[in-house]
């Protein structure tokens, strides 16, 4: 577990990086308490802890962030290291697709039987949405007239978008240039959403123009460990900086609302210090993963969870909601008093994260994998060698990019 005193550092890029796995399992915990125990709550009799507790999940929606910056660093990162192959896009987007299509389109199907059983109080999912979120279009809803009716594929809508534009910019720049366009999204962002603010619009919406500077991050990181820091001093630096920026951001801003996100500078601005502090907590892992406290960044709790974050991210909420409607048939003097009591909040949270859990680990195990295995076939073994992006992907530890 631990390398030998006096020993070299490996290196940030390798063909196994099992802390990244352990820091998305920490994203899908931020999110999974989030929605866990966002609920409407009494602080009124609740205990000091409890109170406590209930206020630190409710940023727990950041993990999405988290999520984004992994995303842009490591699918950047593949597509640098498959830049100069002429199967440069079939590769790409047959791995992507056999990786996130599979369960993408069971869930659709999910939600277009599940709720109309009545199985699932709340939840109701209407064709309109469905239709738009089958093309990836569910950050948008809005445009057409739809409502949002499924939270979570919001992001992956994002995600998509990401991968349709961002390979075609990586093949056509230098890095230099790649890294200046990375640095323009950033910096575009905020700006965007200021605009947006001041002209009344939804500045707090899931458009990918408002919220693609946490892959923006993700991807300029890609380039810089590849490109300008060989050496650990230099991550280091670039880790406590971005940090920092963060810290002040969020504490020069406190006055001005930026913790709410409901004023001009909490609207324009947070998402920029929580993506900073993002790349500053990547940072800071990739140099513990490389050197001999590597133990604390790969605890296998949640690397495991790292493993499983992608179904357990589509399905979380339709447990939450079966556990709602379980409440509401069969105690329904127990639900009346949810938002009263922490140990009826906790009993709720643990019944619904055990099946989203298991859920999530059969789709893996049973599933997901039949899709994986069909990757490796279909691309792999056309080549006798696989740059080092593939190699993360391919290996067990690192499918779930």
């Amino acid at each position: 577990m631990t390398v030998p005193q006096g020993a070299v550092p490996e290196k940030f890029v390798r063909p196994v990086m099992p802390e990244l796995d352990s820091l998305r399992g920490v994203a899908i915990l931020l999110v999974l308490f989030f929605h866990g125990f966002n609920l409407p709550v009494s602080m009124t009799g609740l205990s000091v802890f409890s109170r406590v507790f209930l206020r630190a999940t409710l940023g727990g929606w950041a993990g999405v962030n988290l999520f984004f910056v992994l995303s842009g660093f490591l699918i950047t990162g593949i597509l640098l290291d498959t830049h100069g192959r002429q199967d440069y896009y079939r590769r790409f987007y047959i791995r992507r697709a056999l990786r996130i299509l599979p369960a993408f389109y069971l869930l659709l199907l999910l939600l277009l039987v599940l709720p109309r059983t009545g199985w699932f109080e709340g939840r109701k999912v209407g064709l309109p949405f469905i239709a738009l979120s089958f093309f990836y279009l569910a950050n948008v809803t809005q445009f057409f007239g739809v409502p949002s009716q499924y939270a979570p594929l919001w992001s992956l809508a994002v995600e998509e978008h990401f991968y349709l534009v961002w390979p075609m910019l990586v093949r056509a720049f230098r890095p230099r240039r790649l890294a200046y366009c990375a640095l323009g999204v950033f910096l575009a962002c905020p700006l965007l959403r200021a605009f947006a603010y001041w002209r009344g619009y939804s500045f707090g919406a899931g458009y990918t123009w408002l919220v693609a500077d946490g892959l923006a991050a993700g991807g300029f990181m890609a380039l810089l460990v590849r490109r300008r820091f060989p050496q650990r001093s230099e991550m280091r630096l670039f880790s406590i900086v971005s940090l920092a920026i963060a810290s002040g951001i969020f504490a020069g801003g406190t006055p001005f609302g930026i913790w709410r996100g409901s004023t001009f500078i909490g609207g324009a601005f947070r998402l920029t210090a929580i993506n900073l502090f993002c790349a500053g907590i990547l940072g800071v892992t990739l140099l513990i993963g490389t050197s001999r406290l590597k133990w604390v960044v790969t605890p296998p709790i949640l690397r495991w969870f790292g493993e499983i974050s992608y179904g357990l991210y589509l399905i979380h909420m339709l447990a939450f909601d079966l556990i709602n409607y379980v409440m509401i048939r069969y105690f329904a003097g127990l639900f009346a008093q949810l938002g009263l009591h922490f140990w009826i909040m906790l009993l709720r949270f643990l019944a619904g994260t055990g099946i989203a859990v298991s859920a999530a680990w059969l789709s893996r195990r049973y599933f997901e994998e039949r899709f994986l295995k069909l990757k490796d076939r279909w691309v792999l073994q056309k080549s006798s060698s696989a740059s080092p992006g593939e190699r993360i992907l391919a290996a067990p530890e690192r499918r779930t990019a």
